[in-house]
């Protein structure tokens, strides 16, 4: 499986480089309706967790903010089957992988709009900053049935906070290790049918250094991000109802050179994101029994890539101009339309229905001839499933998907997921079986000199089986799940001539078992903690797969000592891996465990007082070969809600 982004920042090719209006089951009229967390991801209608047939986990913004997590990643970080890495300190190039799979394997969506790049495939989390998020739910496992391409191996949905209640505001500051600051502001509530909420943040860090320091590197190297997101809701007659949001970010960051032989520190390398993305969703009730869904979003994003003027050595401290100075102006789009249908056939039967288009562009005219036109994948998909729920007890799901693509032609994609739940004890046990694809980027498919576009998509069938466990007036929660998934038709590149050319050869497999745990010891004390077992094997030639650790987990604690203190310490443990799909000796990285704790303390209703420790152990290790981690680093800061 193809490592991308191994070597710089960016990636080594560019081409342009709620709920829904009916519920998901009707309950027996002789039993009480149970209250229970709802998911949509599982099967896009909303389905209290309890009867989720899949593997999933769902991270709330309340919990983003008692921890004062500044990014989505970081609270990825601690989540179950899931690895995150990133090329440096803030604002590097970061992404997800879930069950081992490759980053462009996740597919990433932030209120219904698809926001994977076209180029590379997989989405940089480095920009996507906490503030106005309402939940994470991450779906673990094939879901291109349900998601179409890029749902190999999970799906990301982030889903922004919807306001309610009278007007409420708050601002905050920060101000911590490495020159960092950061402010901003939220403004959520309700007038009438409509209901709004707003934020808007700053981040600024100036003294970290991209490549490692203890390797020699003295250059540091500034982030700055302004973060602007936004909900308005208007609830409409006939219990219908229309959201517009959109999320807004501005970054630049400063790099080094780093590479598996060379490492610098670069004068001047900056890389420069502007990222607008919008969507819509329409809900209403047709009928008592049927509802339909439309949702239409847009990402677009402008990527400016300075090499630099100077770089130097930090292993033998010789110094080179950069000439010519490598610049690079990508564009790239990403558009998604869908409608969906769904019919409640009585109490047990609840049928969906839905299409889907989707057009992704690139474009770099600071590297192609001005004449040369933009680069479009676009295709069309149908989809349809059925949920079956038999007294709250039998659980069954099944549905099928038909894309096609202007590139390579159609791709068919079925998941088939059971289970059964026994209410007395609180146990339900739950499996799944499905096949996924992900088509050949544009990069992949037409980068000058390099793209084949004869390529076919990639595919992966898998299956896990799982049980959950609830006791003790659900205080105690316990899952178990284990997971198989075969990847064929992987694209990897070959030498073809004197270049390099991708071609569809790469076979692997992964497999293994996933276990977590949360209990409320009292209602001031609580654990929860998580570990994944991921045996990992590239089937062309025996080796381990590149950046996949067989052991990962993480363990939390919160304690409310009094009324108005919060104290969270979590710990993550990351095993050992390989950097490169080559398994060198020398690109062999040892495990680490790195300690968080925060403390939150409210003065008054209006005041609180923050902290933050990072790495509190000073644990000295590296996520990728020759890239900076934090160093132990301390945060502070105040809020003021009105």
């Amino acid at each position: 499986m193809k490592s991308w982004g191994w070597c710089v920042v960016i990636p080594s090719l560019v081409w342009a480089g709620g709920s829904m209006g009916t519920a998901a089951w009707a309950e027996p009229a002789d039993e009480p309706l149970e209250v229970s967390e709802v998911v949509v991801s599982a099967t896009k209608t909303p389905l209290p967790i309890t009867q989720v047939t899949s593997a999933v986990e769902v991270i709330k913004g309340e919990e983003l903010e008692q921890k004062r997590i500044k990014t989505v990643v970081d609270a990825l970080r601690l989540s179950q089957g899931t690895t995150v890495f990133s090329n440096g300190g803030p604002g590097t190039n970061a992404t997800v992988r879930i069950r081992g799979a490759n980053s462009a394997h996740t597919l990433v969506l932030i209120d219904g709009a698809i926001v994977n790049s076209p180029t590379s495939g997989d989405f940089n989390f480095a920009n996507l900053t906490a503030e106005n998020i309402e939940r994470i739910e991450i779906l673990r496992g094939a879901q291109s049935m349900l998601y179409g391409s890029d749902a190999i191996g999970g799906v990301i949905n982030i889903i922004t906070k919807r306001g309610t209640g009278p007007l409420t505001g708050s601002a905050f500051m920060e101000y911590g290790s490495f020159a960092t600051l950061r402010e901003g502001g939220q403004v959520s509530g309700t007038k009438g049918p409509v209901d709004y909420a707003l934020s808007l943040s700053r981040w600024d860090t100036s003294n970290f250094s991209v490549a490692n320091y203890r390797r020699g590197a003295t250059e540091r190297d500034a982030f700055h991000n302004w973060q602007g997101s936004g909900r308005v809701g208007v609830t409409l007659p006939k219990d219908g109802r229309l959201d517009v949001t959109a999320r807004w970010w501005n970054s630049d960051v400063f790099l080094d050179n780093v590479t598996t032989t060379s490492k610098f520190d670069v004068l001047g390398s900056k890389f420069t994101t502007n990222t607008l993305i919008l969507s819509a969703a329409y809900e209403q009730p047709l009928t008592s029994w049927w509802s339909q869904k439309l949702t239409v979003g847009q990402n677009h994003e402008r990527l400016s890539f300075d090499g630099g003027s100077v770089r130097r050595n930090i292993e033998t401290g010789v110094v080179n101009q950069l000439s010519p100075r490598t610049l690079s102006d990508i564009e790239i789009l990403n558009r998604r339309i869908e409608w969906q249908h769904n019919f409640q056939i009585g109490k047990p039967l609840l049928l969906s229905a839905g299409y889907q288009y989707r057009d992704e562009q690139g474009d770099n005219p600071s590297f192609q001839p001005a004449t040369s036109p933009t680069k479009i994948l676009s295709s069309h998909a149908g989809f349809a499933q059925a949920q079956v729920n038999l007294q709250d007890r039998v659980l069954f799901t099944a549905g099928v998907r038909q894309d096609s693509f202007n590139t390579f032609g159609d791709a068919t994609t079925y998941r088939i997921t059971g289970g059964y739940r026994i209410p007395e004890t609180g146990t339900k046990f739950r499996g799944s079986y499905a096949t996924g694809f992900r088509a050949p980027t544009i990069n992949q498919l037409f980068f000058p000199g390099f793209g084949n576009p004869d390529l076919k998509p990639e595919e992966s069938h898998g299956w896990d089986v799982g049980v959950d466990q609830s006791l003790w007036q659900d205080k105690l929660f316990l899952s178990v799940t284990y997971f198989h998934n075969d990847f064929e038709n992987l694209i990897q590149n070959v030498v073809a001539g004197a270049l390099l050319r991708p071609e569809n050869i790469g076979e692997a497999r992964t497999q293994g078992w996933e276990a977590s745990f949360k209990v409320d010891v009292t209602q001031q004390l609580s654990f929860r903690g998580q570990y994944t077992y991921t045996s990992n094997r590239d089937l062309t030639n025996g080796r381990r797969l590149a950046r996949v650790p067989i052991d990962q987990a993480s363990l939390g604690v919160s304690y409310k000592p009094i009324p108005a203190l919060q104290l969270h310490v979590d710990y993550r443990f990351v095993g050992a891996r390989n950097n490169d799909a080559n398994n060198a000796p020398a690109g062999r990285l040892g495990s680490f465990g790195v300690v968080n704790a925060s403390a939150t303390y409210d003065i008054n209703r209006t005041v609180q007082l923050f902290g933050r420790v990072e790495n509190l152990g000073d644990q000295q290790y590296e996520e990728i070969i020759g890239f900076g981690t934090p160093i132990r680093s301390v945060f502070g800061g105040v809020k003021l809600t009105f």
